[in-house]
């Protein structure tokens, strides 16, 4: 069975998200930590649920129980991956971390960025349909930075709300399409720098083991060992993702499919348009596991 695994990051969550979810300790120990009973209805409410720290506690949280009850039913991954706060479950699902780790880490992460945050506000904006020159020559007027990059033409940039706003007009005005996403920091950009080094020193208090699937980070490199996963993993708050990089070399490693875990499609939709000859869905498309399961099965082996 060959088959690689992603693992989304915060901007689509919704209560109907994962609707085979059981409510198992990893999902009773989330809710615990979030102090919501119900972490569906608590969904419902979008103040909530676009909070960073109930949204990258409630994301991280949710992709560790969905793999646990997945994992036993399939193979190993042949390759790994996580956007942006989705590298915590990633890294778990590749032997790094535990799943207890990941998930006290995503509050962590989440208060780390929200400091940086009340001193700088700031925003993302997704923006595609623009040639590499004109959006390059926009992020530079506007004075933001690259915060992730999914393709030449499909790129994510953050930064000040000022500077979002005026990037949004100017791109609008070209012919792009923009998004403004339901993140409230600057993920992935010089003004996450604190976090980033706040987050290394969490980090080094936290036991980290070489992975036991092929991993790659946000930055497209390969994870080998404890070191270089514990690097990367801080590193990623500030730095941009490059997502086309990490598509590219799990391509390289010819899986035969692709499983999104977490909420929406976003990341399968990216890699269907990428590469059609190699089938991808999300765990939102099914109703149960075992459908979730028996997909996987059925096109992941030879």
């Amino acid at each position: 069975m060959s088959f690689a695994l992603l693992f989304s990051g915060q901007g689509n969550q919704h209560s109907a998200m994962l609707p085979w979810l059981a409510d198992d300790a990893l999902v009773h120990d989330m809710c615990a930590q979030l102090g919501v009973d119900d972490w569906r209805r608590a969904l419902a409410d979008p103040h909530w649920a676009e909070r960073n720290d109930n949204a990258q506690t409630l994301l991280t949280g949710l992709a560790l129980a969905a793999w646990a009850q997945l994992g036993p039913m399939v193979s190993p991954p042949a390759a790994v991956a996580g956007y942006s706060v989705g590298e915590l479950a990633a890294f778990s699902a590749a032997g790094v971390i535990d799943a207890g780790a990941a998930a006290a880490l995503a509050p962590q992460r989440a208060a780390a960025m929200d400091r940086c945050a009340a001193r700088a506000p700031g925003g993302l904006l997704a923006v595609s349909g623009l040639p590499e020159q004109k959006w390059e020559q926009l992020r530079i007027d506007a004075g933001l930075e690259l915060a992730i990059r999914n393709g030449s033409a499909s790129v994510v940039l953050g930064g000040p709300i000022a500077a979002l706003d005026e990037a949004e007009r100017m791109a609008i005005a070209a012919g792009a399409q923009c998004t403004r996403l339901r993140v409230n920091v600057a993920s992935h950009t010089r003004w996450m720098r604190e976090a980033a080094e706040s987050f290394s020193l969490v980090l080094a208090q936290v036991p980290f083991q070489a992975p036991r699937a092929v991993l790659f980070s946000n930055a497209g490199d390969r994870i080998r060992d404890a070191r270089s996963a514990r690097v990367a993993l801080a590193a990623q708050i500030a730095q941009t993702v490059r997502w086309d990089e990490c598509m590219e070399n799990i391509r390289a490693r010819q899986v035969r499919c692709v499983l999104e875990v977490g909420p929406g499609q976003a990341l399968a939709r990216m890699w269907n348009q990428r590469y059609p000859g190699v089938p991808a869905r999300a765990c939102d498309d099914f109703r149960s596991a075992a459908a979730v399961a028996a997909w996987l099965n059925s096109h992941a082996d030879p």
